[in-house]
């Protein structure tokens, strides 16, 4: 899947939106990519899921992980895509946990898969949770990288787009100095 097509989907679907934006990361942006409208097909899904896949075939993945609630449904689709196990990362007070009973083995073997990446900020945590746990982390995905490749999260990473979409401190923010009121659609208010 190359960008002109995946931007031409995220259009279709109205998932790429025009406005002023606050961020998951506090940053504030006039874009957003709204993966849950992008994905919303189960057919979508796999499409996106698989141009993430193919970069990770033969490299002995054992289990994809993501950082929820983003990252729940490219996640499930890439990990159904390899045909190996799903986990997934949450917030608990405040910090990225690995919950729910999920177990990881020494030395697993694990890839991180997240809807859209703009600071790295919430792969890093994920990334953080399952080596606690003991995971080896070998690589990270994203459908959207925001950061134009910028945002490092400690492992190598591929992204389906790679975008440089502008962002801002919110005292930096040209929209903010102009008034314009934001808008919060991300999983975190």
């Amino acid at each position: 899947m190359n960008t002109d097509k995946a931007l031409a989907h995220f259009r279709d679907t109205d998932a790429l939106l025009t406005g002023h934006f606050i961020l998951t990361s506090g940053l504030h942006s006039p874009n957003y990519l709204q993966c849950a409208l992008a994905l919303q097909y189960p057919a979508d899904a796999q499409t996106f899921a698989r141009a993430i896949a193919d970069n990770f075939v033969n490299s002995g993945i054992q289990t994809v992980a993501s950082p929820a609630i983003g990252g729940l449904i490219i996640g499930y689709a890439v990990a159904a895509a390899l045909n190996v196990r799903f986990i997934w990362t949450e917030r608990q007070n405040e910090r990225m946990t690995v919950r729910r009973g999920f177990r990881i083995s020494p030395c697993e073997r694990l890839l991180v898969v997240e809807d859209v990446m703009t600071t790295g900020g919430t792969t890093r945590e994920a990334i953080d949770a399952l080596k606690d746990r003991g995971a080896d982390v070998v690589g990270a995905a994203t459908v959207i990288d925001r950061s134009n490749g910028r945002a490092d999260v400690g492992v190598p990473r591929i992204s389906v787009v790679t975008l440089d979409v502008p962002s801002y401190p919110p005292h930096e923010c040209p929209m903010c100095a102009a008034g314009e009121p934001t808008d919060k659609p991300g999983s975190r208010k």
